[in-house]
């Protein structure tokens, strides 16, 4: 069993590896046959694609936790995204993603965007 601790620290960990851009290095921290929703994807790649298509349009991005809710093996982040110009004068696109957690890997994650969609 993954601890609140524990479980905290491999989301951030997922988000600095995003945030120093090492895709490869964050592979380790998912489950082989890690479900993501999102993208309508298992596996890791499709999310190490969609992070590159990301940082190749807004090289500047970054997210940022700002809560992170632990509940057994799910975790909940809300996470801010710095580095890309807010459309209009509007405001900062916001990241809501939950991840379950098995056997102390990502294997599963949901997630919606708020604001501009930085994965386009």
């Amino acid at each position: 069993m993954t601890t609140r601790e524990e479980a905290s620290a491999l989301v951030l960990r997922m988000q600095e590896c995003f945030n120093t851009r090492q895709f490869d290095q964050a592979a380790d921290l998912f489950t082989p046959d890690f479900a993501n929703h999102p993208l309508g994807a298992t596996g890791f790649e499709a999310g190490k694609d969609a992070w590159r298509q990301a940082v190749a349009q807004f090289p500047a991005m970054r997210v940022v936790a700002d809560d992170i809710l632990v509940d057994g093996d799910k975790v909940a982040i809300r996470s801010s995204v710095e580095g890309m110009a807010a459309p209009d004068g509007g405001t900062q696109p916001m990241l809501i993603e939950i991840f379950r957690i098995d056997n102390g890997l990502l294997a599963e994650t949901w997630g919606i965007t708020e604001g501009p969609d930085p994965r386009l």
